[in-house]
């Protein structure tokens, strides 16, 4: 009877041999993870991947927008190539872009460095809100609110220009001053994003740094050269690769202050979008200026992460 009883419990602690099949509720369990994030990729794949596709398709058909589309091949691509207007509107984004990109890189820098000395607490988060504040309104209006404020004729900033002994030009209707102009009202709204990439960058770098630079004799410019910038060149990348793109796809500035004039002097790539498939109603052709424009930034994107590696230094401690 003994013999009998622990041969029983040896056959119970002996493991069994072969694989176990997994269960369905171990199958079951395994999906879960995929479930949680099916929503992102649903939203994704509705509202980002099939426009996408789509967009890509019609660029290559001959649609009118209350018409029958019908397939023209590359014939919408040649087109654009030889098309002066989508020329100029590209010549006129790359410039507002480059000129919004670095004054949001070179102000923003500034803007958090000066907070950053700062010792009152008082006075960081007075400036953290008023600069980001901006952001958080809508377009439209700080689109009405400038157009008032730079209006030749009963605008504030003429008025008061004219007082101090200047002739203020007609910012938003002249072909020199116009696209500064529209820089100015991007940078006024959208400068407060940048300011906070750079402040977090600059509170992410290691103080003991900055203490070694100054035990080894190093000026307040060296330590800016050779340790600020050097450090923050990863939050630099960053925030260009973001501005440029951001700004690359403007079109309530140009709209709504300008309408892309004068003499299509501020006529951006999306707002050429928006004439030639909404107001010409050419869908096609439309689409194929968009291609084109997502396909501009990509490659700046791909160079941009080309060249970092020439001027990205990434800390390794």
């Amino acid at each position: 009877m003994t013999l009998s009883k622990t041969r029983a419990a040896r056959a119970r602690q002996t493991p069994l041999r072969g694989k176990v099949k997994p269960g369905l509720s171990t199958r079951l369990a395994g999906l879960v993870p995929y479930l949680f994030i099916s929503p992102a990729y649903l939203l994704f794949t509705v509202f980002i991947l099939l426009p996408l596709l789509a967009t890509v398709a019609i660029s290559f058909l001959n649609w009118p927008l209350l018409g029958t589309p019908h397939a023209t091949g590359l014939k919408n691509y040649v087109d654009l190539v030889h098309d002066s207007v989508a020329l100029k509107a590209l010549r006129n984004t790359f410039l507002f872009t480059i000129l919004t990109a670095a004054a949001h890189l070179i102000i923003a820098l500034a803007l958090a460095m000066g907070v950053r000395a700062s010792r009152s607490r008082i006075v960081q988060y007075f400036v953290r809100t008023a600069f980001v504040a901006p952001f958080l309104m809508s377009g439209g209006v700080v689109a009405l609110m400038w157009g008032g404020l730079m209006n030749h004729d009963f605008g504030p900033i003429a008025y008061y220009l004219e007082k101090l002994g200047f002739n203020p030009p007609d910012f938003l209707n002249s072909k020199v001053w116009v696209i500064p102009s529209l820089v100015v009202v991007d940078l006024w709204q959208t400068i407060g994003i940048t300011f906070i990439f750079m402040l977090v960058g600059l509170q992410s770098i290691p103080a003991v740094l900055y203490e070694a630079a100054r035990v080894d004799g190093a000026s307040a410019w060296n330590r800016f050269v050779h340790v600020t910038l050097p450090m923050l060149s990863p939050t630099a990348l960053f925030a260009i690769v973001i501005s440029f793109i951001g700004a690359f796809q403007t079109f309530t500035w140009m709209e709504i202050l300008t309408n892309g004039g004068p003499g299509n002097s501020s006529l951006s790539m999306v707002q050429y979008v928006y004439r030639s498939a909404f107001q010409n109603f050419q869908l096609g052709y439309g689409s194929t200026i968009g291609v084109m424009t997502l396909v501009v930034l990509l490659l700046f994107t791909l160079v941009q992460f080309g060249i970092s590696r020439w001027w990205v230094h990434y800390e390794r401690m």
